[in-house]
């Protein structure tokens, strides 16, 4: 998750949010050698004095500034557009939950294991305790998933607009009433991963957090089953 004073991204725990870093690091690399190339520009042309004034047009200077930025914004295109169909992508599920908005908390529903699931509250500050210490982002009832599994998360709301995101997985997806959105979703890595509402829902806004706790495949199943046998 994020802490105080940090200028990048949350450490990644998907291949698509890796890969998304990854393109930032390439954008900005490309960014700052442009600036670097117009600072150094401008610098040159207020600091000398020369002048042409018989200077009118050069053909092969128009055809290189007009070529190289077009190349420029390939390297750019190419590979966002690649990521943005990926991102749209969904594999075909091993597990599908469904996770539905309300004003102001989450209900999760898992399609194959009707005993799990239910509403997801944000957890009171004197609830807070040593293994859920976050405050504003610890909830009663975590979204429990396994890693290294394809998993399909359907989102949708009850009353109005919210959306369901999760950085360090590269998870955003708008909650629309009567309309269900699809993502995909792929963790490597076990952990407890938080996001927010990013949509203004209402007054409560700020107060439906997301808590997603990925467990080992052989965890996950063992608590299904306990699960199962209890209920």
């Amino acid at each position: 998750m994020s802490y105080w004073g940090q200028l990048g991204f949350q450490d990644a725990a998907s291949p698509m949010m890796r890969q998304l870093i990854e393109f930032h690091d390439h954008a900005m690399v490309i960014l700052v050698m442009i600036i670097t190339f117009v600072t150094f520009m401008l610098a040159s042309l207020l600091s000398n004095k020369l002048t042409m004034k018989t200077f009118n047009e050069n053909n092969t200077i128009e055809t290189i500034w007009t070529i190289i930025p077009a190349m420029i914004l390939l390297t750019l295109a190419l590979p966002s557009l690649r990521l943005l169909y990926l991102m749209d992508e969904v594999m075909t599920p091993s597990i599908t939950v469904k996770a539905i908005g309300h004003q102001w908390y989450w209900t999760y529903e898992y399609n194959d294991f009707h005993e799990m699931g239910g509403d997801s509250y944000m957890l009171p500050a004197e609830d807070l305790s040593a293994t859920s210490p976050f405050r504003l982002l610890e909830v009663d009832n975590r979204l429990l998933l396994p890693c290294n599994t394809n998993i399909r998360v359907l989102v949708s709301s009850e009353d109005v607009m919210h959306s369901w995101a999760v950085p360090s997985l590269g998870l955003k997806v708008d909650a629309i009433p009567g309309r269900i959105n699809q993502l995909g979703v792929f963790i490597d890595l076990p952990g407890v991963y938080y996001g927010q509402c990013s949509e203004i829902c209402g007054a409560n806004h700020s107060f439906m957090p997301i808590a997603i706790e990925a467990r080992s495949t052989e965890d996950f199943t063992n608590i299904v089953q306990q699960i199962s046998s209890d209920s």
